[in-house]
């Protein structure tokens, strides 16, 4: 019977710690991928901080395609006068683009 609350308080465990992971994880993605040049958690830089890109797109269920697109394109006039250049696949592959983006959009 130990065994049995043993396995289950681990994957209790695990499932607490699987977000922290993913987070940390999907941090270290935007830190590879040298956003963090440009962007900040808290702090406008060049760009926007990303707390206030979540706050922007909080509850807009076409954002991450949205932001998906911009990162990838580049653009400007969302945040300022300041363009952001072009993140092609060779700098930021796709399925590390949208882990990016769903952490940027999980921030409060």
């Amino acid at each position: 019977m130990k065994s049995v609350f043993r396995a289950a308080g681990l994957c209790l465990a695990a499932s607490l710690l699987a977000p922290a992971l993913s987070a940390h994880a999907s941090e270290a993605i935007v830190k590879k991928a040298r956003c963090v040049a440009c962007h900040a958690v808290d702090a406008k830089r060049v760009g926007p901080a990303y707390k206030d890109v979540a706050a922007k797109y909080r509850g807009d269920a076409k954002a991450p395609a949205a932001l998906f697109d911009k990162v990838r394109h580049g653009g400007s006039g969302n945040w300022g006068t300041v363009p952001m250049l072009p993140h092609p696949a060779d700098k930021i592959s796709d399925d590390d683009l949208r882990q990016a983006i769903a952490w940027v959009l999980s921030l409060e």
